[in-house]
């Protein structure tokens, strides 16, 4: 957990051209009820998918 959020998936941020994984991986979960977004993580050049604490802890069990 960082910052009050829980990261479910990290996904490089160089993948192919047209590949969005990270926001099909976040449309799965919230198709299950989460709150799920992407967000970018600079420090490691990789996009996260995650639910902000309290609208998806169960995720983190």
């Amino acid at each position: 957990m960082m910052n009050g959020r829980v990261v479910l998936e990290r996904f490089p941020a160089g993948g192919p051209r047209g590949s969005w994984p990270a926001e099909e991986f976040a449309r799965a979960r919230r198709s299950e009820g989460q709150c799920a977004e992407v967000v970018m993580d600079l420090a490691t050049d990789a996009f996260l998918v995650i639910v902000r604490r309290g609208q998806g802890e169960h995720a983190a069990a």
